[in-house]
């Protein structure tokens, strides 16, 4: 850990005209995803405009010499609601005390990688990544799993933290929502601040499904404003196929939309979502009939720091057969990876 950063956390103040100073660690803070993100969480725009925020920011080993250059440009930036950075390539310094997690850093996937290789390849890093978070986190501690496979990394996270409550692990599908957004205003011809409540089931994976039957376009439901088999083709394909898209054209993945992404999804988690329906991916209590501690996405809503699933949408054939694939493939992976979700 950096020294300087030790004593830039220590001589953090808590001035009595403002709030107390929340910890957020991320975790693959020198990447691209994390990069973009730590701008975002400095400014105010996931925990508010009035939080000040403690940074504490988790890299491997090699990526320690990067990590020093992104906390000189933070501290650079002279974020007045920045009280403090803390560098480290040590969980339990990282998540010590800390109030919300972005799980971040994952080993990426390669060209000769299968997804079941990948999920082989970072199951290990949750195991670990849980146990921290459990031993030294807050208990009142809110966790993102953005690296991928994202649904089941959190699952193995959630497994190794028992302390903490399963409804405080989530994984991130709001790209894939807001990928849908994106989709429905450029076909429309409206701004996405118009549409409303399209949310996304199951794995943040190709099989997702964006549902539009409760969606709004300006008002209108977006079953009446869009022909349904554009919803169901190229619409479906656009988004499920949109992180691939975008590696073709930049040549790098979409780290700033995934970034942005995770924001949305902590800042309505933390602040609410003022009655939106939003998508994140939670242990199942059995909602929907998904089999109980899948980390499967659901349709959610967000008021005081809690998020509830809406429960009682009805489900057409269509949309089962979507769930249904969804936990099929998700069952795989945790099958793939029971050995890691006995705690020892």
């Amino acid at each position: 850990m950096s020294g300087d950063s030790e004593e830039g956390a220590s001589k953090v103040t808590d001035e009595t005209d403002e709030k107390k100073a929340i910890r957020v660690a991320v975790t693959g803070a020198a990447g691209n995803i994390g990069y973009a993100l730590l701008w975002r969480i400095a400014s105010g725009d996931c925990f508010g405009k009035d939080q000040p925020v403690i940074l504490q920011l988790l890299e491997i080993p090699p990526g320690m010499q990067r990590l020093d250059g992104v906390m000189m440009e933070l501290r650079d930036s002279a974020f007045p609601l920045v009280h403090g950075i803390i560098g480290t390539d040590d969980s339990n310094i990282a998540f010590s005390d800390a109030d919300a997690i972005f799980l971040v850093g994952s080993r990426p996937r390669t060209k000769d990688m299968d997804r079941s290789d990948l999920v082989a390849a970072n199951g290990p890093i949750f195991v670990g990544q849980g146990k921290a978070i459990d031993a030294v986190a807050s208990a009142n501690v809110k966790v993102i799993t953005v690296g991928n496979p994202c649904n089941t990394n959190a699952l193995i996270a959630n497994a190794n933290a028992p302390r903490i409550p399963s409804s405080q692990f989530s994984a991130m599908t709001r790209l894939d929502q807001n990928r849908a957004v994106g989709q429905m205003a450029e076909h429309s011809g409206v701004p996405a601040s118009k549409i409303h409540d399209v949310f996304i089931w199951g794995n943040h994976a190709n099989t997702m499904y964006p549902d539009p039957r409760f969606a709004t376009v300006d008002g209108r439901l977006a079953t009446d404003v869009f022909e349904t088999d554009w919803l169901r083709g190229a619409f479906l394909d656009t988004v499920a196929t949109r992180g691939k898209a975008v590696i073709v054209s930049r040549g790098a993945s979409s780290a700033a939309s995934a970034a942005s992404a995770a924001v949305d999804h902590m800042r309505d988690w933390w602040q609410g979502s003022n009655g939106r329906i939003v998508s994140m991916a939670l242990p199942s209590e059995g909602w929907y009939g998904v089999p109980e501690g899948l980390v499967f996405s659901f349709p959610c809503r967000c008021e005081n720091g809690k998020a509830t699933v809406v429960e009682g949408l009805p489900i057409d054939s269509f949309a089962q057969s979507k769930i249904d694939e969804n936990v099929a493939v998700l069952m795989e992976e945790r099958e793939a990876v029971g050995g890691l979700l006995e705690i020892s």
